[in-house]
């Protein structure tokens, strides 16, 4: 499928290199990537913990392409990218104890599982339990991507099935992926380890993963 606009085209079969300065992206290539992911595109997007494959909230399709580059079951849950906690408080309900947490530790490599609220599309909370995984990423080109788009972003790490890791190299991830998704988004080497998983939907706040993000400074972690 092609999609056509003024200035972009669209192919799922052939994805733009995106190169971006690493803590200065440059406003044209943020804006050149929103309009790819307004489109309908996938994009492999830099976040402060690996890279992502990202797509629109609401987009079914983009969605299912997402799911079929991964080979993920139904039972595989996204989480979704929003640019600050207002933003975030719209997906998840945040008690008063979870907004202070939350507040001290974003923006940041941490994933925060709470209970969804209408505005979150039902096929993307859990069945039984109502959740979302949400989070506030810190990597600045992400950042502007998300402030350009004025919405969050739905996000699944990009896996090395094989080696049980995520990519981290940009020439790795073109190989592998350009054939694909509509854009790759260089933003330098970022490393493997992944976000730290924070449940916040009880009263204690419940460590799930153990990733990049430091636990040491909350007092009430379980």
């Amino acid at each position: 499928m092609t999609l056509q606009g003024p200035s972009i085209v669209i192919a799922a079969m052939k994805s733009v290199l995106i190169r971006v300065h690493p803590s200065h992206p440059q406003k044209r290539l943020v804006d050149q990537t929103a309009e790819i992911i307004s489109r309908g595109g996938i994009v492999v997007c830099p976040t402060d913990a690996c890279y992502s494959l990202v797509c629109q909230v609401g987009n079914k399709a983009a969605e299912d392409r997402i799911r079929a580059i991964r080979d993920l079951e139904r039972g595989h849950y996204f989480t979704l990218m929003c640019a600050d906690v207002s933003a975030l408080a719209l997906y998840g309900k945040v008690s008063n104890a979870a907004f202070r947490l939350v507040r001290m530790l974003t923006p940041g490599p941490y994933t925060f599982i709470l209970q969804a609220t209408k505005e979150t599309p039902r096929r993307l909370q859990d069945p039984k339990r109502k959740m979302v995984g949400l989070r506030v990423p810190e990597h600045p080109f992400v950042h502007a991507l998300l402030a350009t788009l004025d919405e969050p972003l739905l996000s699944s790490t990009l896996m090395n099935d094989d080696a049980q890791l995520p990519y981290a190299e940009p020439d790795e991830i073109v190989a592998q992926f350009g054939h694909a998704v509509n854009a790759i988004v260089d933003s330098g080497s970022i490393g493997i380890e992944m976000t730290t998983v924070l449940d916040l939907s009880a009263e204690r706040a419940v460590l799930v993963r153990s990733g990049k993000g430091p636990i040491d400074d909350i007092a009430d972690l379980e």
